[in-house]
């Protein structure tokens, strides 16, 4: 029999059939009239939230118990957030289109139908056409390439959640970086991103094997993506995401792919089964991370990155308050809000502080280890919630469990999961008071000496030496105290400023937001040659927010108009959303002048940058929340 229906399914055109009995799966059918023979399935399609719609199958009574089927949905996918396309003058080489998808936390149910909950996994197959020319990747165990017909075929082995599905095509080329790991980068970047991580990879899937057990997912390669890919990094399986404009930032970039890698065992392989639990998966991955560097690069530059971490988890406690519900580690998620507003520091630098605290419970980092190992190795391929990993870790240390340390008054598991507010406990960091402690030496300089004598003594400190981490909790600490009397600001210039603009871009951004939140005009050309060559939503969103809060509001006006051409069309509607904050209609951006028109119709992509239905005006830039995810 032959069934037909069209239907809109979120951003999905809809058809869909049943085949009994199932093995194997027909061709994909071509053309009218050349479905499978099949029966047709009573569906519906119910309003869930504004970021999609459940489709609901009624399988035939026929059907007996244990019986293997099939649903077949045959869908054209429509503009979708999950699917970001780039015009060639939007990648680095400006040479060929580009297409990626970012499926976190729910935004693959536009890619393709799916059950998009962390708690359902299950493996996948695909083939793509592609033109010739255009390199495709897929977040697969296996892939083939069929060169007569353009066809990729990919194959997961392993079962994962839907946002995990990851797609990637564009003018990218490999290079091995070790034995079972390569880059793949627009030839211009290639050799950068090779020099950079060959032989280092290796090192920390090495050391993360030793920490947690094997490595489970093959091969371990990594794409570096134009500037608009919306987050830093991405953990997706067997390929991992990383934004190519952290490379020029080179402690960043350790950390950042560390932090991915660290995935493949928590997150991966063992997934929270809800996103209210985010922390099961970003709070363990933080912790291995911070193992893993340590093996690698010491407790003290650990320590240093740590510090910077929770420096940035107070500042955005005082943004939101201590009594926050996202402050929470189980996160109430209410009817219809989209779980990527709930991406947020807590469910990275809260959840480390918890799973530390268990750490240092056992008395051993490496009894604490061997916990770990045996957390992956009995639920790996699985999704689990906080009590498994809290029973387990009863279980695995009775004598823990005997003296009731889950109840200990002050610092109750259920206190840790529920109560709002800071960590509980935070770890000690005084391994690393050999570089943290320059920092806090300098800032109170600049902060308490006289200024004549602030000068004399900081002009003798060569922060040229420091590390990247150092001189950006530097920079945070003024720009925690900023607006700063001008006189500070006046002498900050003539230290630092020439200094600073010859460093990376993590370093310069914070430079020029105190430039900026001082009103310091003498600098404000190089604010402006900064948005000039930058396309990334993670240098660009917190300039625009602080230069829209305060007397700037005409530059950052005159800068968008100039450079938007050069930006992505997602990130240019939420600059126009951050500059038409507390405009009147009439003083809202034209369309000729960069305002949004016909391209601006739809939602704003901005869950990864707000928090709740926050407005821009009040947003945490996307840099203050997490490096990755």
């Amino acid at each position: 029999m032959k069934y037909s229906h069209s239907l809109k399914c979120g951003n999905l055109d809809v058809l869909i059939y049943c085949s009994t009995p199932p093995p194997p799966l027909p061709a994909f059918p071509e053309g009218p009239g050349a479905e499978p023979s099949c029966c047709p399935l009573a569906f519906r399609v119910d309003p869930f939230t504004d970021y999609g719609s459940s489709l609901t199958v009624t399988l035939p009574p026929e059907l007996q118990a244990h019986q293997p089927f099939q649903v077949i949905l045959r869908y054209t996918s429509t503009d979708a957030p999950a699917i970001w396309w780039l015009d060639p003058e939007l990648t680095y080489g400006s040479a060929k289109p580009f297409v990626f998808t970012q499926g976190h936390s729910v935004c693959n149910r536009s890619f393709f139908p799916c059950f998009d909950t962390p708690a359902v996994k299950c493996t996948y197959s695909a083939v793509v056409k592609a033109p010739s020319g255009v390199q495709v990747l897929m977040s697969a165990t296996k892939s083939t390439y069929v060169e007569e017909e353009g066809v990729y075929h990919f194959h997961m082995e392993h079962p994962v959640p839907a946002y995990l599905v990851a797609l990637v095509a564009g003018d990218l080329q490999p290079a091995d970086i070790g034995p079972r790991s390569r880059v793949w980068a627009e030839p211009c970047l290639l050799s950068m991103a090779t020099s950079k991580l060959s032989g280092v990879v290796e090192q920390w899937l090495s050391a993360a094997e030793r920490l947690y057990g094997p490595y489970m997912w093959g091969r371990y390669d990594i794409v570096f993506l134009p500037p608009s890919f919306p987050i830093v990094a991405m953990e997706n399986p067997c390929l991992t995401f990383v934004i190519s404009s952290i490379l020029e930032c080179d402690e960043f970039l350790v950390i950042d792919v560390i932090h991915e890698v660290a995935h493949s065992w928590f997150g991966n392989a063992v997934t929270n089964a809800t996103w209210e639990e985010m922390w099961l998966s970003e709070g363990l991955a933080t912790y291995a991370q911070r193992r893993i560097t340590t093996e690698t690069y010491g407790a003290a530059f650990t320590c240093l990155e740590t510090a910077f971490r929770l420096d940035a988890l107070h500042r955005q406690m005082k943004l939101l308050g201590e009594d926050s519900p996202v402050s929470k580690l189980q996160v109430k998620l209410e009817p219809g809000v989209n779980p990527s507003h709930l991406m947020n520091l807590f469910t990275y630098e809260k959840g480390y502080c918890f799973v530390y605290y268990l750490s240092q419970l056992c008395g051993d980092p490496q009894r604490f280890d061997d916990f770990l190992r045996a957390y992956v190795e009995k639920y790996k391929f699985t999704s689990v919630v906080a009590q498994d990993l809290l029973d387990s870790f009863l279980s695995f240390f009775p004598e823990l469990k005997e003296q009731s340390v889950d109840c200990r008054a002050g610092l109750e598991f259920e206190r840790w999961l529920n109560a709002t507010g800071p960590p509980l406990a935070e770890p000690d960091l005084s391994q690393g008071s050999s570089l943290t402690r320059p920092v806090e030496a300098l800032f109170q300089l600049w902060t308490a000496e006289p200024l004549e004598q602030a000068a004399a003594s900081a002009s003798a400190i060569d922060i040229s030496k420091w590390r990247t981490f150092q001189t950006a909790l530097f920079l945070d600490r003024l720009l925690d105290g900023s607006p700063l009397p001008q006189e500070v600001v006046m002498s900050l210039s003539k230290c630092y400023s020439s200094l600073l603009d010859s460093m990376n871009a993590e370093i310069r951004i914070r430079w020029l937001q105190i430039v900026v939140r001082n009103d310091y005009y003498p600098d404000l050309h190089r604010v402006r040659r900064f948005l000039e060559s930058q396309m990334s939503r993670m240098y660009t969103i917190p300039l625009y927010e602080d230069l829209c809060t305060g007397a700037l509001k005409s530059f950052a006006l005159e800068v968008f108009y100039q450079t938007q051409g050069r930006l992505h069309p997602n990130l240019r509607r939420t600059i126009q959303q951050i500059l038409t904050q507390g405009l009147g209609p009439s003083a809202e951006p034209s369309a000729e002048q960069g305002g949004a028109g016909a391209e601006a119709e739809g939602d704003v992509d901005t869950p990864a940058l707000l928090l709740g239905d926050e407005a821009p005006s009040s947003a945490i830039a996307l840099r203050d929340v997490n490096v990755s995810a």
